[in-house]
C-alpha cells in the first residue's frame, strides 16, 4: 500500500501536468489568434456581400495586399440582400486600421489552383478615411468554384495538347527525321561531328604549341616586341612633333613657316586677281581678245606650214615626203665628205699655184 508521501507526489505530478497542458493550450489559442494582434487585443468587426462564398468558411484567413491581419468569423446567407446574399463577417487586427479605408475592396481569392478560400482586401486605389467597427466594405468580383475547375480543365487541355505534342515531336526524333533526329541517330553524321570535332582539337593543339601563322601569333613574342618597337617609334615621332623638329614639325610649332605659307598663299590670290583683271602678259592672254586672236593666226600658220610639209610641199616638205630627193642629199654629203678628206690627205693634187710675171 502506498504511503502518503507518495501519493502527494503522484498528486503533485498531476496537477503539473495539468498546468502544463493548460499553459500549452492558452499559447495553442494566442498563437491562433496571432493575425488578429492577439486574444486581448483590441479587433475591429468588417462586412462584406458577395453574390457566392466561393468556399469561404469560418475561420478562413483575411489579407490586406497578400499580408494576413485577420480572420473570417461568421459567413450566412441574407435574402435581403440580393443580388448579394452572402454575408462575410471579418475581424482584423486594430492596429491595421490606418491602412482599411473606407472606400478599399474585399474579394475572395483561392491560394493556388485547389487551395482554400481567403478573403483579400485592397487598399491599392483607396483614399478614403478609416472604416468604423462593423463597416462595410465594397465586395470585387470573386471567383467562383465553377470558374476556378473551368480554368483548371482549360490549362489541362493546353497541357495535353503540348504533352501531345512533345510525343510526336519524340517519335520524330527517335524515328531520325530532321536535323536533332539525323544528329541522333545517324551514325555518318556522328562521325563526321567527331571528326570535326578531333580536328578542331588538332588545330588548337598546334596553336598552343607554336605552330602555325595563328600559333605563332599566340606564342612568339617577336610579333609583340616588333609592336611594341613600333609604337615607341610612334610616340618619338610624335614628341618630336610637339618639339617642332623636322618638316612636320616646324610646320606645327614654328610661325615663321606659317607667316610664310600665308604669304605665298596671299601673293598667289593677288597674282590670280591681276590675271582675272587682265594685268601683265599672262593676264592679256587669259582676257585680251586681241591678243588671244593673233596667237589663234599664229597656231592656224604653224598648222598650215606643217600641213603643207606634210604633204609634200616646198623644200621642206620635199625634203620630208621625198624620198629620193633626200637619198641625193644624203649621197651629195657624203661626196662632199670624200672630197674633204681627200683634199686634206693631198692637197697638191688639188690645188695648184702659177705665177705670171708681166
Amino acid at each position: 500500500m502506498p504511503s502518503r508521501k507518495e501519493i502527494q507526489w503522484a498528486q503533485l505530478r498531476v496537477g503539473v501536468l495539468v498546468l502544463v497542458a493548460v499553459g500549452v493550450l492558452v499559447g495553442l489559442i494566442i498563437l491562433m489568434s496571432g493575425a488578429t494582434g492577439g486574444l486581448f487585443a483590441r479587433k475591429l468587426v468588417l462586412r462584406s456581400y458577395f453574390e457566392n462564398a466561393a468556399g469561404v468558411k469560418d475561420g478562413a484567413p483575411v489579407t490586406l495586399e497578400g499580408v494576413t491581419i485577420g480572420n473570417v468569423v461568421h459567413v450566412r446567407v441574407v435574402p435581403s440582400r440580393n443580388p448579394t446574399p452572402v454575408e462575410v463577417v471579418m475581424q482584423v487586427g486594430a492596429e491595421f486600421e490606418h491602412d482599411l479605408h473606407t472606400d478599399s475592396t474585399a474579394s475572395i481569392a483561392q491560394a493556388g489552383v485547389l487551395g482554400d478560400s481567403y478573403v483579400d482586401i485592397s487598399s491599392a486605389h483607396a483614399s478614403g478615411p478609416p472604416p468604423a467597427n462593423n463597416a462595410e466594405l465594397k465586395a470585387s468580383g470573386s471567383p467562383s468554384i465553377q470558374d476556378v475547375i473551368r480554368t483548371s480543365q482549360d490549362s489541362i487541355v493546353q497541357i495535353q495538347s503540348l504533352t501531345k505534342k512533345v510525343e510526336i515531336l519524340m517519335d520524330s526524333i527517335n524515328s531520325g527525321k530532321g536535323t536533332i533526329g539525323q544528329l541522333i541517330n545517324d551514325p555518318t553524321l556522328a562521325r563526321k561531328f567527331s571528326t570535326v570535332a578531333t580536328n578542331l582539337e588538332t588545330i588548337t593543339g598546334a596553336i598552343a604549341n607554336g605552330k602555325g601563322s595563328l600559333g605563332k601569333l599566340v606564342s612568339d613574342d617577336t610579333l609583340y616586341t616588333r609592336a611594341s618597337s613600333a609604337i615607341d617609334k610612334l610616340d618619338k615621332i610624335t614628341t618630336e612633333l610637339q618639339d617642332g623638329k623636322g618638316t612636320a614639325g616646324k610646320l606645327l610649332k614654328d610661325e615663321a613657316l606659317y607667316n610664310n605659307l600665308n604669304s605665298a598663299v596671299k601673293n598667289t590670290n593677288e597674282i590670280t586677281a591681276q590675271i582675272n583683271s587682265g594685268q601683265g602678259a599672262v593676264g592679256k592672254l587669259v582676257k585680251d581678245p586681241a591678243f588671244a586672236k593673233k596667237l589663234e593666226d599664229t597656231v592656224t600658220s604653224l598648222d598650215t606650214i606643217l600641213k603643207g610639209i606634210d604633204d609634200g610641199k616646198g623644200t621642206l616638205g620635199q625634203l620630208a615626203q621625198n624620198r629620193t630627193l633626200y637619198d641625193h642629199a644624203d649621197q651629195t654629203l657624203d661626196q662632199a665628205q670624200q672630197l674633204v678628206k681627200a683634199i686634206r690627205e693631198d692637197p697638191k693634187k688639188y690645188f695648184i699655184i702659177r705665177l705670171k710675171v708681166f
